[in-house]
């Protein structure tokens, strides 16, 4: 399937590892089927919440490989391509369009960051060189840098600019790049706590981490708010917040992935330098999914 009619909800998948540390496989076809189970619109694939950072090529290589063979074109699988290099990035897109990968999301250069036109370049020497959709990702709050309205305006037009991640949490800087949404340029949250708002805006719905737990509830809150059902899916997003809430406690994707053991979906592993969470959290988090109904 392809990205054209894309909307709703994409999950941010997480990368589950086994007790020696390696990539779970099992456990990785049965989130996919989980996904699919429950409506799930797209799968995103080594993002941050699938804890691509600590990956290698070939790690990353086999995941996108394997999700694109399980979800077997019912649903568009988009794979994370960025880095604060512009070659890696440009290296990473172009195989993950070689595996057939269905989208590309691709984020702003952290820690060295750049200068505007250094950012505006790192992303159009991407979207010059690939013939897939990508997603522009811009969270401040990782990378220490932000994609300007400026930028967004400048790269809206190019045909290969599907779109943005808008994950900043600035509601006034969700509001200004709304400006630029279209039919060819979209906009999806990055808060699972801001999808209704973003919806208000214009937005085509949200790459969640709240779906990896429940991808029932977050596609049909986007489901209703498209058929005109507001008070619906505000009922879910309001409904829903110390689920949110609880997510994200501590980094993510920690409490999710906590989240998806008690599930039973997983082995709870993580690659350093992440940890496991504080009883604290998995208290929260216990609360949280018992009253989502998503444990006993």
């Amino acid at each position: 399937m392809g990205m054209d009619k894309l909307r709703g909800s994409i999950v941010a998948l997480v990368t589950p590892f086994d007790e020696r540390g390696a990539i779970d496989f099992d456990a990785l076809g049965r989130l996919v089927d989980y996904q699919l189970e429950g409506g799930t619109d797209g799968i995103l694939v080594l993002g941050t919440t699938g804890e691509s950072s600590t990956m290698t090529d070939i790690e990353d290589y086999e995941v996108a490989r394997f999700v694109k063979e399980r979800v077997a074109g019912r649903v568009p699988v988009i794979g994370g391509a960025g880095s604060n290099s512009t070659q890696e990035s440009l290296d990473k897109s172009l195989g993950l369009q070689q595996l057939g990968l269905d989208g590309l999301l691709l984020i702003t250069p952290y820690y060295n960051k750049s200068n505007e036109e250094g950012i505006y370049r790192h992303f159009k020497t991407v979207l010059d060189a690939v013939d897939i959709p990508c997603i522009l990702y811009n969270i401040p709050g990782r990378t220490g840098c932000k994609i300007s309205e400026e930028n967004v305006a400048r790269l809206c037009g190019h045909p290969n600019a599907w779109g943005i991640k808008e994950a900043s949490g600035d509601i006034a800087y969700a509001t200004a790049v709304a400006r630029y949404v279209s039919d060819d340029f979209r906009m999806f949250s990055g808060n699972d706590d801001m999808v209704v708002p973003i919806l208000s805006l214009g937005g085509s719905g949200v790459i969640s981490v709240w779906a990896d737990v429940a991808p029932a509830a977050v596609h049909e809150m986007c489901e209703a708010w498209f058929a005109g059902d507001v008070a619906r899916a505000r009922e879910i997003q309001l409904g829903n917040l110390e689920l949110v809430h609880s997510l994200f406690a501590e980094v993510n994707p920690i409490p999710v992935k906590a989240a998806l053991a008690s599930m039973g979906l997983i082995h709870e592993g993580y690659r350093a330098p992440l940890w496991e969470p504080t009883d604290e959290t998995r208290s929260r988090l216990a609360a949280a999914l018992k009253g989502a109904g998503l444990i006993d």
